[in-house]
């Protein structure tokens, strides 16, 4: 019966160490700890009951392994699934460029070798590790996830999986997961809409800021605008960078971050990438480029002091270089000025200037300055909320966080508050609004 199972567990073995193309799934932590419990459980069965160091470490092994699978909020058969559905290999890459039938025969076949495996071993989950414990003399707790919280998960994902799930021949849908790869990209592309540059690498955002359409009041031109420059450029057209200039607190980012929420469904991505890194804006293009998503590049409050280079950064995304400029990637950029490099009187040159022998062309430093906002195709100007439009966005918050007071009495205190604080703007009519909220429940 131990030989039995032990040479069971060798040809799992066996079969892992002969996938091909998604051998990266081996690097995630649930999947390291399975391959060292089957190693724990093959040695056991190789030395019999004889050893308890081996019992005690194939118990360890499995309750690291019970404790990676049961964070992942999978079992151990859809886990697998999203694996696939995630890995970045060579298949993967090449068929978000290349039609299923035009890809490698070779590649194909890799393709195909792998996913029986990985199916094999998709079956080979929970149950099948508690009997063969149990086989040995001990009960381990049973790993009970018979529904896998994939609801979190995009249409196009959940719906492949599910397919998954009710197949009893994974490389039948290969067709099918080369065109999911081809439409959703692979490794984090597929897991988010939104992202953040943080310390040189791509991080996905759990739960992005997801600001509706109908949340927009006011400045209805400039929101078309950037909404048809945004539908041209998922139509493949060649969409303007674009810089979102005006007073602060009226909506700007805001009406970027609503783009999210319209067009996510159409590939559409935000990248955040903050002052601080426009350094890395022409490394963030170049793996941006590999991935079939479109991508708006935000940049919120932007601004440079006289010191600072990283607009040259900047310059190259909106203009290029010897490299073409990737045709995925648009910038989009909110700024409280309309000129990004801060200018002083002294730029402005002077007979003075030349004669004293300061600069040869004293013109071309001020040019330099004034360039940089000139990149941006479309500028989209944003003037202060005048009285109407503040109160028609004071009662549309209130309307939504369901208060329900006189018209006379919300806008007498809505007035009160912009008086008090930071002025007549969208940002003061949510701050007026999440106040008087949770003023008016707490009097009950």
């Amino acid at each position: 019966m131990l030989e039995e199972t032990r040479q069971s567990i060798y040809t799992k073995q066996v079969r892992i160490a002969s996938l091909l193309l998604y051998q990266n799934v081996l690097e995630q932590e649930a999947w390291e700890a399975y391959v060292k419990l089957l190693h724990s459980l093959a040695n056991f069965a190789l030395d019999g009951h004889e050893n308890s160091s081996r019992r005690l470490s194939y118990l360890f092994a499995y309750g690291k392994w019970f404790r990676a699978i049961a964070s992942t909020g999978y079992n151990w058969r859809d886990y697998l699934i999203s694996q696939i559905l995630t890995s970045d290999n060579p298949f993967s890459q090449q068929a978000q460029t290349t039609e299923f039938k035009l890809l490698s025969q070779s590649l194909v076949a890799a393709a195909k070798h792998d996913l029986q495996v990985l199916e094999e071993i998709s079956l080979w989950g929970g149950d099948k590790l508690v009997d063969c414990i149990e086989s040995f003399g001990d009960r381990p707790v049973t790993l009970q996830l018979s529904e896998s919280n994939i609801s979190r998960l995009s249409e196009a994902k959940r719906s492949l999986i599910l397919k998954f799930q009710s197949t009893d021949d994974w490389t039948q849908l290969l067709p099918e997961l080369a065109s999911f790869y081809r439409q959703s990209g692979t490794g984090i592309f597929t897991d988010y809409d939104a992202f953040r540059w943080c310390k040189g690498h791509l991080e996905g955002i759990a739960y992005p800021d997801l600001v509706q359409l109908s949340d927009l009041i006011g400045y209805e031109s400039q929101r078309q605008t950037l909404y048809k420059n945004t539908e041209a450029f998922l139509a493949g057209y060649h969409g303007l960078h674009t810089l979102l200039y005006g007073s602060r607190g009226t909506g700007k980012s805001s009406m970027v971050k609503s783009l999210m929420y319209a067009y996510s469904d159409r590939g559409l991505r935000l990248v955040e990438v903050a002052k601080n890194d426009l350094k890395d804006l022409p490394i963030i293009a170049e793996i941006l480029r590999q991935v079939p998503q479109k991508f708006i590049i935000f940049v919120d409050d932007l601004s440079f002091e006289e010191e600072s280079e990283d607009y040259k950064a900047l310059k190259v995304v909106l203009e290029g270089n010897l490299s073409a400029q990737p045709n995925n990637i648009l910038v989009y950029a909110t700024s409280n000025r309309r000129h990004l490099l801060r200018e002083y009187f002294s730029d402005r040159p002077s007979l003075r200037d030349i004669s004293d022998g300061k600069e040869v062309n004293p013109w071309d430093t001020m040019q330099e300055k004034l360039s940089l906002s000139d990149r941006f195709g479309l500028t989209l100007t944003f003037l202060q909320a005048d009285q109407e439009i503040y109160l028609k966005i004071v009662h549309h918050l209130a309307k939504r966080a369901g208060i329900e007071l006189l018209d006379d009495d919300l806008n007498f205190r809505a007035l009160q508050w912009a008086t008090r604080h930071n002025g007549q703007s969208g940002r003061t009519a949510q701050q007026f609004v999440d106040f008087l909220h949770a003023d008016l429940d707490l009097k009950g």
